[in-house]
């Protein structure tokens, strides 16, 4: 032996699992929005399906979706006018 000096070697303290230069990979996010609600609505408008809405207030509206956009909906109506309805007013809609 030389000069009586000796070294400790410690093995890496790292899970036994992963590769020693592995890097950890972060999971993606989920996207902010699915386009279910675009999807949906598109659906209803191509086959003219007959719609219910449902307010917040409680009142019934039955018709067809003719189109809409980020905030409202133009719904026809047979018995009485058009109208444009905001979404944060809707409580829920199903299929007549």
């Amino acid at each position: 032996m030389e000069d009586g000096k000796r070294r400790l070697i410690r093995p890496p303290m790292t899970n036994s699992r992963e590769p020693l230069n592995a890097k950890r990979v972060k999971k993606a996010a989920p996207p902010d929005q699915t386009n279910a609600e675009n999807f949906y609505y598109v659906k209803q408008m191509q086959s003219k399906t007959p719609m219910v809405i449902v307010m917040k207030d409680g009142e019934l509206l039955h018709g067809i979706i003719e189109w809409y956009d980020k905030c409202c909906l133009k719904f026809n109506r047979e018995e009485g006018p058009n109208l444009l309805v905001f979404k944060p007013n809707i409580k829920y809609m199903y299929k007549a």
